[in-house]
């Protein structure tokens, strides 16, 4: 998927250096390291959000980046982004952020319609009742917690249904019991697709119990990338040494809140409208 990719500002500051990493279909991977490590932007240029200053992008079997604009965007729609903070308009149901998944693969004319009225409400409804949101259907974004937003972005990822799931700190809003229910959501999916998923985490042992492979990053580089099972304890801590003795797990993960939402730049992807 990436070979030798680095990613340079045009301040000077580089994020990403000499990177490489190749994922099979259906594979799933969970990416860990401290703040500032590079895990948004390993996904972004995974996701064709973000293009490399060096090296190669191969995704879905293509360069983006050798790409018309048309044939990109039609490649994006392949690609499903769960973000940290949802890109939801406050005003905006549910269900419509939901369904908001397929936009890019419906024809205008459905896409347009099920704007002003949804068109698939059993198919949202579906997908939201995988992660207990069944009930929250008509409520307003603008009306619901953090954590639920985090998971009404899972939902539309689950109805979008698409070959490559990048998921952001998809669960960091959430208590233990419900980021570990979300990601195995995610996980089944995937699985049962043959679609490949690419999670970025901040708890280690959400990420050790869950992924079989997991990519270790710092400084902008990989520090490892490694099946769960080789992954040692002192690998962690060299990992994490920035950040003190103690590792970052979901019992000790300080919990996302609205205010660090409203500040988060979020992943480009399909945002709802």
């Amino acid at each position: 998927m990436l070979d030798g990719v680095g990613l340079t500002h045009t301040n000077g500051f580089t994020a990403l250096s000499e990177v490489t990493v190749a994922a099979t279909p259906g594979e799933r991977i969970a990416v860990i390291g401290p703040s500032g490590a590079g895990k948004t932007t390993l996904l972004r240029l995974l996701g064709a959000a973000l293009r490399p200053t060096a090296g190669t992008v191969s995704l879905l079997a293509a360069n983006p980046w050798e790409m018309s604009a048309p044939e990109l965007r039609q490649l994006r729609t392949r690609i499903g982004v769960v973000h940290q903070a949802p890109p939801l308009p406050p005003r905006q149901r549910v269900v419509t952020a939901v369904l908001a998944g397929r936009l890019g693969q419906w024809p205008l004319w459905k896409s347009l319609a099920s704007l002003g009225y949804p068109l698939a409400i059993a198919g949202a409804q579906a997908a939201l009742a995988q992660l207990d949101l069944g009930d929250r259907l008509f409520d307003r974004c603008d009306r619901i917690s953090g954590g639920q937003l985090q998971r009404v972005g899972v939902a539309r990822v689950l109805y979008q249904r698409p070959e490559l799931i990048l998921a952001d700190e998809p669960v960091s809003a959430l208590d233990p019991t419900l980021a570990q229910q979300a990601v195995r959501v995610l996980l089944r999916d995937a699985e049962a697709r043959g679609a490949t998923l690419v999670a970025s985490l901040h708890a280690v042992d959400l990420a050790l119990a869950e992924f079989p492979r997991i990519v270790g990053v710092r400084d902008g580089h990989i520090a490892f990338d490694l099946p769960s099972a080789q992954v040692t304890e002192s690998l962690l801590h060299e990992l994490y040494a920035a950040e003190g003795a103690e590792l970052p797990t979901l019992a000790n993960e300080p919990r996302f809140t609205a205010h660090a939402v409203d500040a988060e730049a979020p992943l480009p992807g399909a945002r709802c409208r």
